[in-house]
């Protein structure tokens, strides 16, 4: 069996989380499935499962329209479809995960 692992620096993770955080805040959430798909693909090329890197497709624009839905619902709601929304993105997410060259 091979080695799995993750290879990205400590460095590296707060500097997107910060650039990712920025640019949520600076854009009243309607930006956030950009920061989602940027922090999440820099984890994503860090990442080795038996030896195979992953990969990942997603864009910020693919996930924009769930995102503006599940706001409006989220506020409608007062909060409570926000449970929901962290489901969703992680269904999202590994939809578009997968392994490099497959």
């Amino acid at each position: 069996m091979k080695d799995s692992y993750f290879d990205g620096g400590l460095l590296q993770l707060i500097g997107w989380k910060l650039l990712g955080g920025l640019i949520t805040i600076i854009t009243f959430g309607i930006c956030y499935p950009w920061a989602v798909c940027m922090e999440y693909n820099w984890e994503i090329k860090h990442t080795v499962i038996n030896g195979h890197r992953l990969s990942f497709d997603g864009t910020a624009l693919q996930l924009f329209g769930s995102w503006i839905k599940w706001l409006l619902l989220t506020i409608i709601t007062i909060g409570i479809y926000g449970f929901w929304v962290s489901i969703a993105i992680k269904k999202w997410k590994t939809k578009h995960t997968h392994f490099v060259g497959e």
